[in-house]
């Protein structure tokens, strides 16, 4: 561990969840999708900018990066003088690739008609938004310590899965330890936590790990 804050996703909320959580400093950010609730928080990371004098690298799929560079071009610029703007770099993966001392697997998933990015970080996956997890993406999901995977809510959604999809990946990947994560506000934590299988739990905000 040397200390590196690696981001998934830039919700427009960022400023308030770095605020309550502390954080003040972002090293990398990993985007899923370009869809307005994962990424219309860009502009928060000039602070980030400001404050440690550092460019940023974001790291996301063929389409996600034409998609920033058309709508939000005006971050991507090189180190210099002037930190009043978000100072980020782009890139685009299709495969494994290191980043600061730890592989990063970026896994296909579908998110309704179109494929986005869940992400393997080491030995935890981070899978939100997700309608399907295509038939060759499960081998990137073996012997997992920890996975994070999208449940929506009680009924089917089109472009997201439900609680009971939610447990039958669970079941299929079979991690140490799975927390459903991305939740409307119709799932009540209590109530759902009662009814999950051995292993399994619900996500909160602020929740935290501690990672060996």
């Amino acid at each position: 561990d040397t200390g590196e804050v690696i981001l998934i996703d830039t919700g427009p909320d960022l400023r308030l969840q770095a605020l309550r959580e502390g954080f003040t400093r972002v090293d990398a950010v990993l985007y899923t999708h370009t869809h307005a609730d994962h990424l219309h928080g860009i502009d928060d990371l000039r602070g980030f900018c400001q404050i440690n004098r550092q460019q940023i690298p974001l790291y996301t799929y063929k389409e996600a990066v034409s998609h920033i560079e058309s709508k939000f071009g005006y971050t991507l610029r090189p180190p210099g003088q002037f930190w009043g703007f978000p100072v980020l770099s782009i890139t685009e993966v299709d495969a494994p690739f290191e980043l600061f001392g730890t592989k990063i697997t970026p896994i296909p998933v579908m998110h309704g008609n179109i494929q986005i990015f869940a992400y393997r970080i080491g030995n935890i996956a981070y899978m939100t938004d997700v309608s399907a997890i295509p038939e060759s993406s499960f081998e990137l999901l073996e012997d997992l310590d920890l996975l994070l995977i999208d449940c929506l809510r009680t009924e089917k959604h089109p472009t997201h899965i439900n609680i009971e999809q939610s447990i039958d990946y669970v079941g299929q990947i079979k991690a140490k330890q799975s927390v459903l994560i991305h939740m409307t506000h119709e799932l009540e934590y209590e109530t759902l936590s009662q009814q999950l299988p051995e292993k399994v739990e619900v996500g909160y905000d602020g929740m935290k790990f501690q990672i060996k």
